[in-house]
Order: structure tokens, then sequence, then C-alpha cells
């Protein structure tokens, strides 16, 4: 784990404050998820439409935004990714026609995202692909309450790009 600012359990600020075996359980489950999930979530995509997951989450969420289009920082946060990575997966994108990116008119800084006839028709092929593996992995083994609980986690520990990058895309 890495070293923080606040003091440790002998009081000075060098030292970590070491998990206890409570957080080190609910830590190594996070990240054993982490790791496991991806893969799991991905092999059905790629089977289907050779889509990886982050490829199949970005058609998905510019599926779902008005008119097909969406600006590409907003599209990193929503598919937890670096503008970076986006503009290469976006690039990837665009060679199979699924997407083409345009200045935004309303703000030439930004770059817009949209999802072509051909993107949409990959997004509606898959989608029910994707759903049915997130029931089987995720939902279905949960209640309702842990889908709730997940849900809050998952808003607590999640970040905005621009928390960490103020440059427009």
């Amino acid at each position: 784990m890495a070293s923080t600012t606040s003091p440790g359990p002998s009081g000075t600020a060098d030292e970590p404050r070491w998990l206890d075996a409570a957080e080190k359980e609910a830590w190594t489950g996070l990240i054993s998820l982490a790791l496991l999930m991806p893969g799991r979530l991905e092999a059905p995509l790629q089977h289907t439409a050779g889509l990886t997951l982050f490829e199949y989450m970005t058609l998905s969420q510019i599926s779902e935004a008005p008119h097909r289009r969406i600006r590409m920082s907003e599209l990193a946060y929503l598919t937890n990714g670096s503008l970076s990575r986006l503009s290469n997966v976006v690039k990837r994108l665009e060679n199979r026609g699924w997407v083409t990116r345009s200045p935004d008119p309303g703000d030439g800084r930004y770059t817009l995202a949209t999802l072509t006839d051909a993107g949409h028709d990959i997004v509606v092929t898959t989608a029910p692909v994707h759903v049915r593996s997130v029931r089987e992995l995720v939902l279905d083994p949960l209640t309702k309450t842990d889908r709730q609980a997940l849900a809050r986690i998952a808003a607590k520990l999640r970040t905005r790009p621009a928390d960490y990058d103020t440059d427009p895309a």
C-alpha cells in the first residue's frame, strides 16, 4: 500500500497506516473483483463482435446520449477512461465505421463523438449478450440490498477525469 501523509499507528507521518484484518478483507475483495470481472464480461463481447469491454462501453454510452452524440470528455468519465485511452479507442471505432468525431459547434474546444448507423447496429447486436453476462456474473447473485450497497460504494469511489485533468477535449 502507498504511504500516506497522516500518522500511522505509531504516530509518525512517514509510516503507512497498515490495514487491519477487516480493511484487508475489503481491499483484497475489491481488487480481486477488479481483476476478475473485466475478462469475464469481455469474453462474450469478443466472441460475438470482436469488441473489448471498453470498446463496448464506449459504443453503448454514445448510443444512450441524445442524438447518439457526446463530448469526448464526458464519454471519458462515463467509460472510466482517460482522454488519451478513449481517443485511441474511438480512433479504432472510427476505422471500423462505427463512430465519427467532430468539433462541438457549441464550443470548438471540445470534440464530439457520434455513433453511426453501423455503430448502432453493433450495439443492438451486442447489448443482449452483455446484459446476460452482467446479470449472470454481477446482479443475479446479489440481493436488492447488496445491489444498492454496491451502487453507493461505487459512487463514493468513482472520480471524474476532470479531477485529474482540466484540459478540454
